[in-house]
């Protein structure tokens, strides 16, 4: 494997040109690339080479239209990474309210590993959470007005302001080591099997941190698997050797689980927003259809339907 080098603007520039990508305003490439980098900007060329195998683009491939397809994954990107928040503050605002209640509400009482699973296999699981949020409202407490304000003045964080400085990958291993009883209590609220909410918690951390730190989205999988739902049957997904080839790790498996976590009108104005850039991006492709972009990120041709189920 030959060994990577620095490349200056203008080589990297070279090279995709040599690669056959046409490059009709060279400023506008040499800015871009300056700013975006070559290395993630060309994470989306498989969409534009000939052959999953060929390291050459189709013809009449142009720059601006390998941007296009990287600034639409940004902007669904943001759209995705707003509501996740939306989703990681219910879950923070939920299990903090169904443990306090339960448990008490200093951190001397809600952090008794007693409060958690007791199965002798998650005892070690439950001792390192709770080491963890241990540290988190350590190193945290005092750089959150919240968790500050409660030190100073009361010598103790309630769960409820704690929550807001623990990540969400911590969050979802609390799900995970919950009493079952606690368990149940929140996956009645959402209406969501507490089987399915501890396979969807992780999942929604991965994509959390993916958008957090503006990676690649479009054609990001998971190693984990959603269940299948009533939504891939209703909106007659294909299937191969009896397995669905959408919404199963892939981005439309993330709307799924959002459909059923989301407000409907959270979820409208979700589908709404990524139907319009769609549309935007479609406008803007002339070597690719619109479909071989959707195929990449697990859309069905009627996602929109969705909202309506």
């Amino acid at each position: 494997m030959a060994r990577k080098v620095f490349k200056t603007i203008e080589e990297q520039i070279q090279i995709m040109q040599n690669k056959g990508l046409i490059i009709d305003d060279y400023d506008f490439a040499k800015d871009t690339l300056i700013r975006e980098n070559y290395f993630f900007l060309s994470g989306y060329r498989h969409l534009f080479l000939r052959s999953p195998n060929d390291r050459f683009y189709l013809p009449n491939t142009e720059f601006r239209e390998l941007y296009s397809v990287f600034n639409f994954d940004r902007q669904i990107r943001n759209i995705i990474f707003k509501n996740l928040l939306i989703v990681e503050n219910n879950m923070k605002s939920i299990f903090s309210y169904q443990l306090s209640k339960e448990y008490g509400y200093k951190e001397s009482e809600y952090l008794k590993a007693s409060n958690f699973n007791q199965d002798p296999d998650r005892s070690r699981q439950v001792h390192d959470l709770l080491k963890k949020m241990k540290r988190q409202i350590r190193v945290n407490g005092r750089q959150h007005s919240a968790t500050s304000h409660y030190i100073t003045n009361y010598g103790y964080i309630p769960l409820w302001v704690v929550v807001k400085v623990l990540s969400f990958g911590i969050v979802s291993e609390l799900f995970i080591v919950m009493k079952r009883s606690d368990q149940d209590a929140i996956s009645n609220i959402y209406n969501v099997s507490v089987e399915n909410l501890i396979v969807y918690m992780p999942i929604l951390a991965n994509f959390r941190n993916l958008c957090a730190h503006e990676d690649i989205l479009y054609n990001h999988k998971t190693q984990r698997t959603i269940n299948d739902t009533k939504y891939h049957e209703i909106l007659n997904i294909p299937q191969m050797d009896g397995e669905y080839i959408y919404g199963k790790n892939d981005l439309f498996a993330l709307i799924i689980i959002l459909k059923q976590l989301l407000r409907k009108e959270e979820f409208r104005l979700l589908i709404s927003e990524i139907s319009y850039e769609i549309d935007v991006l479609a406008g803007k492709l002339n070597t690719i259809e619109i479909s071989k972009v959707l195929d990449a990120i697990g859309f069905p041709k009627n996602f929109k339907e969705l909202i309506n189920l």
